[in-house]
């Protein structure tokens, strides 16, 4: 009786080990690996200087936080434009350009330099708004940017109020996706047209003269992307969740990411 009674608590051992056992083979062949890591990319929005009616210190900090909600962007805000001509600037992947050296010189040559190399040797530029005008003395800047606020014209924008931004560049990975939208906003008209060729991926019609005028573009410049965008004066018009989602998308490819976080 008590050897029976071993035999079977011997088995129910077996038995137990047995099922314990294929369920650790089971899932060890089953696992699957751990998900690839996001790829990320450091953003700098640099900022500091701005024409009187543009408020940097509301509009940076917002733009930095909207940025990162795309968890592959680790943004950073520096205050300070002489920045551009340190060393350090080349461990980021983007700027985001948040300035215009407004009555007052801008970074200097080695800023400039600085700033040409970075783009030119592969890194990526998003340029905001007004600082379409930065580096108003700088001629390069018009062939990096690809369009560059015109001082000559005679009317820089319509008076600020709603109008429709366009989505054209309906086939860029940038915009794949993206509706027309309304937004409330000053709707410039005051680029140059330098016959530099460059992809526009949104207009808008302007009220005053019933003409289009590009509200977001792309440039290459060397190895560099470009993306700059009009839109965004203060910060109700860069709490338009549609700019907001342009902006973090053009920052994105300009970084080197596709543009939408999976």
């Amino acid at each position: 009786m008590k050897q029976n009674k071993l035999v079977r608590a011997m088995r129910a051992l077996f038995v137990l080990t047995a099922v314990v056992l294929g369920g650790a083979i089971r899932a060890a062949e089953t696992d699957t690996p751990q998900a690839t890591p996001l790829a990320r990319s450091r953003i700098l929005v640099l900022t500091g200087n701005e024409y009187p009616g543009h408020k940097w210190k509301e509009t940076a900090p917002l733009i930095a936080r909207f940025l990162a909600t795309d968890r592959r962007l680790e943004v950073e805000v520096n205050i300070e434009p002489k920045f551009l001509a340190a060393p350090e600037l080349h461990v980021y992947d983007a700027i985001v350009l948040n300035y215009l050296n407004w009555k007052c010189p801008d970074p200097g040559e080695k800023a400039r330099a600085n700033l040409k190399k970075f783009i030119e040797t592969g890194k990526g530029l998003v340029i905001v708004h007004n600082a379409c005008a930065a580096f108003g003395d700088w001629p390069e800047f018009k062939e990096i940017a690809g369009r560059a606020w015109n001082p000559n014209r005679a009317r820089g924008h319509d008076p600020y109020g709603p109008f429709t931004v366009e989505i054209t560049g309906a086939d860029h990975l940038i915009t794949k996706g993206m509706k027309s939208f309304e937004t409330t906003d000053e709707l410039y008209t005051c680029l140059f047209t330098n016959g530099r060729p460059v992809e526009v991926l949104a207009k808008a019609t302007s009220k005053v003269d019933n003409k289009d005028y590009p509200m977001a573009l792309v440039n290459h410049y060397g190895q560099g992307r470009v993306f700059l965008c009009v839109l965004g004066h203060d910060v109700p018009a860069l709490s338009i969740p549609a700019v907001q989602d342009l902006y973090r998308r053009g920052t994105a490819w300009a970084a080197g990411l596709p543009p939408v976080c999976p």
